[in-house]
């Protein structure tokens, strides 16, 4: 038996007691822990803006933008959580940036043509590979 413990995206911890071997639990326990890791982004980024953290927030998203990439309803979060702060933030270019992002998540996810390791910013090409940081590559790799 191994005792898990999943982060809630409202910040609980929620353990799970006993989860015994079957076909599939290192695939289950892989999601769990790319959920967990997630949500901790996305709350490590809803912590910063309440303190008011604007450049700390958006390198959580940036993080949370590489875990989510793989899963289409999590990657448009990223861009949707993105869009919202550059709104916040009146960046202009961010906002077009964002808003262009979120119609090409759908047909990248569809294609699998994604590339690895970018943050989604618009800052940097939308189709441009990055490095993946070394905390990160389990859930990207």
């Amino acid at each position: 038996m191994t005792a898990i413990c999943v982060v809630h995206a409202e910040g609980l911890c929620i353990p799970i007691k006993s989860l015994r071997w079957f076909p599939g639990t290192c695939y289950l326990m892989r999601r769990l822990e790319w959920r967990a890791a997630l949500a901790a982004e996305y709350n490590a980024h809803g912590q910063a803006l309440l303190q008011g953290d604007v450049a700390r927030a958006w390198q959580h998203l940036e993080r949370a933008h590489i875990i989510a990439q793989p899963m289409l309803r999590e990657h448009l979060r990223s861009h949707w959580l993105m869009l919202r702060l550059a709104l916040r933030e009146r960046d202009t270019a961010e906002v077009a940036g964002q808003a262009l992002r979120l119609v090409l998540v759908i047909p990248g996810n569809l294609s699998g043509r994604l590339p690895i390791g970018n943050i989604g910013r618009a800052r940097v090409n939308a189709f441009r590979q990055m490095s993946i940081p070394s905390d990160l590559k389990k859930f990207v790799l």
